[in-house]
């Protein structure tokens, strides 16, 4: 097995290398879409009127509700399909993309992300103190400066781990890609299947890229993490702090 294993990294080195770096493409852009597009929907449901509520509330629920691959044979097969009926499309300089799956992949991540993304968020904008929003209040601030130096600041302090999370489930989901003909990581390796027939080898490949692109993304958000705290740990190393105290 092992000699096997050898003769797949290094015969097929290539495939998985390219594999990789859609996988980390889709992941990239999935989740900064995905989170950009979160935010106005995170504000949103958070507002005391329920006619603003009600759209990005059905949005999430929808997306937050129903399988992935539920949503991504949908848009590819469905979406797609539509698209590929209207008359004259696919002689369009846009049926170049519109045919492609990638983009229907992409589309689905970002739209899936964005909504767990804004739940989190959602989470995080309620939890932030009275106290500070009352004191922006007395200080004059605008909405719009509240959510930027108050808010916002103090959400991503609070929802930092479970985005955490939530990006490394987007990059495990980027694996569904494949159910649709896209060569990320494990179409890669379905493919060297395919051609070898050693799927434990393959896939162990696979696997073990996986874990060394979680491991490196749990390090680096793990220092951002650390960095948006920065203020609280000063204020534990603050001299007549309980902390410092008891140290």
């Amino acid at each position: 097995m092992f000699e096997d294993l050898i003769y797949v990294l290094g015969k097929y080195d290539t495939w998985l290398w390219r594999g990789f770096l859609l996988t980390i493409e889709l992941l990239v852009i999935s989740v900064t879409f995905g989170t950009l597009l979160a935010i106005p929907l995170a504000v949103a449901r958070v507002s005391k009127k329920l006619w603003i509520q009600a759209v990005p509330f059905a949005f999430i629920y929808v997306f937050r509700g129903t399988p992935l691959i539920g949503q991504l044979f949908m848009m590819y097969y469905g979406v797609g399909q539509l698209i590929s009926n209207i008359d004259g499309i696919q002689d369009h300089w846009s049926w170049a993309y519109l045919r492609n799956p990638y983009w229907y992949c992409l589309l689905t991540f970002v739209l899936n992300t964005s909504a767990y993304v804004a739940e989190i968020m959602r989470g995080g904008i309620q939890n932030v103190p009275s106290g500070e929003l009352e004191a922006a209040r007395a200080c004059g601030m605008t909405p719009w400066t509240t959510y930027s130096r108050i808010i916002f600041p103090r959400m991503w302090q609070m929802i930092w781990p479970a985005y955490t999370n939530d990006v490394i489930f987007t990059l495990k989901a980027t694996s569904l890609a494949s159910t649709v003909t896209m060569m990320e990581l494990t179409g890669a390796a379905r493919k060297i299947v395919a051609r070898t027939a050693l799927p434990y080898e393959a896939f162990i490949s696979a696997g073990v890229i996986y874990l060394i692109i979680v491991y490196t993304l749990t390090f680096g958000f793990k220092g951002i993490e650390r960095y948006l705290r920065r203020n609280e740990r000063r204020k534990d190393k603050q001299p007549g702090t309980a902390k410092a105290a008891s140290a």
